[in-house]
């Protein structure tokens, strides 16, 4: 039986006030912040597609590079019979290399807050493994999930964190995620989570500002999906994408920068930005292998493989329970 109008449109409408809550909070921050979970609308998930093809974004290729070096190594070592449980599926071109390595998967629970990008993803997915059951899963991977039942009972699950996406997370943040998934995994299971490496400088700033502006158009679609989806009267040619490389804290900033002094409106809030003033919408963390080995038991997991692409830019971690 399908549940009444009445049900979708009160969880739309649940969305949409946590949604306003949520950044009019961020805009009343001093200095201001928004999550970077408010990029990814159907067009921001289309940009960031974009972004990953760009010549400059190193960090899907050398996962790539690695995983079709190591695929095969990491479904051995994740067992047979798993529960595979993705956190934000995106494009699932990986995804599709592990499915198609896996021993006897039970089922591929795609997990992921854009509808549009969860359709899309399973569209890709579907038709290329007939026999593995498909349970999407529409939500927030950063809240409490219960996942799904598949038919077939699973002997283990497995977290699959792909894209570095652990590192848009300060370190408590990234230690809380961990958390969930150690309590996902359980005893038995694992969670496997692509981290980037830290490198120079100049290659990992010029990932972040692409010179064809892709980035800075993904970053600046925030501020058109506030306009689209909340009513606010953000001009987008008064705000600028910054990012830049803190080396003290091993990580990427991303800012949106006003341009000038100007207001904001959101419904019957209104927000004042000072010339220059800068609000951080994204981290995006850069490890080393033992600074990530740190993180993991801090959330009470261990290291149990790592594996890296040719240049040593980027790596896939194994993680179990310790």
């Amino acid at each position: 039986m399908s549940a009444p109008l009445h049900v979708f449109a009160w969880h739309r409408q649940s969305a949409h006030a946590a949604m306003l809550a949520d950044v009019c909070r961020g805009l009343r921050r001093q200095p201001k912040k928004q999550s970077s979970k408010y990029f990814y609308d159907a067009l921001g998930s289309e940009l960031f597609e974009r972004i990953c093809e760009q010549p400059e974004y190193y960090l899907t290729r050398a996962e790539l590079e690695l995983m079709h070096a190591h695929v095969a190594d990491m479904a051995t070592v994740l067992g047979p019979d798993a529960l595979l449980v993705e956190y934000g599926s995106g494009s699932a071109i990986k995804t599709r290399l592990l499915l198609g390595h896996l021993h006897r998967p039970v089922a591929y629970v795609p997990v992921e807050v854009s509808p549009a990008a969860l359709a899309d993803s399973l569209a890709r997915l579907a038709p290329a493994f007939p026999r593995i059951e498909m349970l999407p899963l529409c939500a927030d991977f950063t809240t409490e999930i219960r996942l799904p039942v598949p038919a077939r009972r699973e002997r283990r699950t497995i977290v699959y964190f792909p894209g570095s996406t652990l590192g848009n997370f300060d370190t408590p943040e990234a230690v809380q995620l961990l958390q969930r998934m150690r309590a996902q995994i359980g005893a038995d299971g694992a969670a496997l989570i692509g981290i980037d490496l830290k490198k120079d400088r100049v290659e990992i700033e010029a990932a972040y500002n692409d010179a064809a502006g892709v980035t800075a158009e993904f970053t600046l679609n925030m501020l058109a999906r506030f306009n689209r989806e909340l009513g606010a009267d953000f001009d987008l040619a008064q705000f600028r994408h910054r990012a830049r490389y803190n080396v003290l804290a091993g990580r990427i900033e991303t800012h949106i920068v006003s341009c000038r002094a100007q207001e904001v409106n959101i419904g019957d809030a209104r927000f004042a930005f000072a010339a220059d003033e800068a609000m951080l919408v994204e981290y995006s963390c850069k490890y080393s292998p033992e600074e990530f080995a740190r993180l993991a038991a801090r959330a009470g997991l261990h290291v149990e493989r790592a594996w890296t692409d040719a240049r040593a830019r980027f790596s896939v971690q194994c993680l179990r329970a310790s």
